[in-house]
């Protein structure tokens, strides 16, 4: 497994590129990425977009807010840089071996269809064993899907699956929005 860091050496933030290659080796060893990695950070804003392209290498780019700690502005997070990694190399493998090969392309995702695709991704990092809030997951789910019983359902039925295909996400985000 090999995973690159851009820059090794930053100036306008507190980050540690071999923090952020060691926690990209553990996860895509953890989620079964055997592609080599390159990881791009944009120190130069605090937002925090990721952008994902998938060929012989993965190329995963990175505002630094992404990376950030919540608390102390400029500084690393050890919990956001896993999570964030998490989640990008997590649609890196639906993408590639896990059924959703048919979903859109990220930035033409609707806003339920990104909702429903992350609550996919945060039960799965629990299940990893990183510490992920649920509630969040379901406030998001329900600003996109509704405040609704059938809401409810649907989020507890995407929290609980493994092994989703896109078309069996995409039926239970539309279901539950149905309502």
């Amino acid at each position: 497994m090999s995973v690159t860091v851009q820059p090794q050496q930053f100036s306008f933030v507190n980050f540690d590129a071999g923090l952020i290659e060691r926690v990209a080796v553990g996860m895509a060893e953890a989620i079964g990425i055997d592609r080599p990695v390159h990881i791009e950070v944009d120190e130069s804003t605090p937002l925090g977009r990721v952008e994902i392209e998938i060929g012989p290498t993965v190329v995963i780019r990175a505002q630094s807010g992404a990376l950030e700690d919540s608390r102390r502005p400029r500084q690393q997070s050890e919990m956001a840089t896993t999570a964030t990694i998490g989640r990008a190399l997590l649609r890196v493998h639906d993408r590639l071996e896990g059924g959703f090969g048919e979903a859109p392309a990220d930035d033409e995702l609707s806003l339920r269809q990104a909702a429903a695709w992350d609550t996919y991704l945060a039960a799965r990092l629990q299940r990893l064993g990183l510490p992920v809030n649920p509630q969040r997951s379901v406030y998001n789910f329900r600003n996109r899907h509704g405040f609704t019983d059938v809401a409810d359902a649907a989020f507890d039925r995407i929290w609980h699956a493994d092994g989703l295909t896109w078309g069996e996400l995409e039926s239970i985000s539309t279901a539950g929005a149905a309502s």
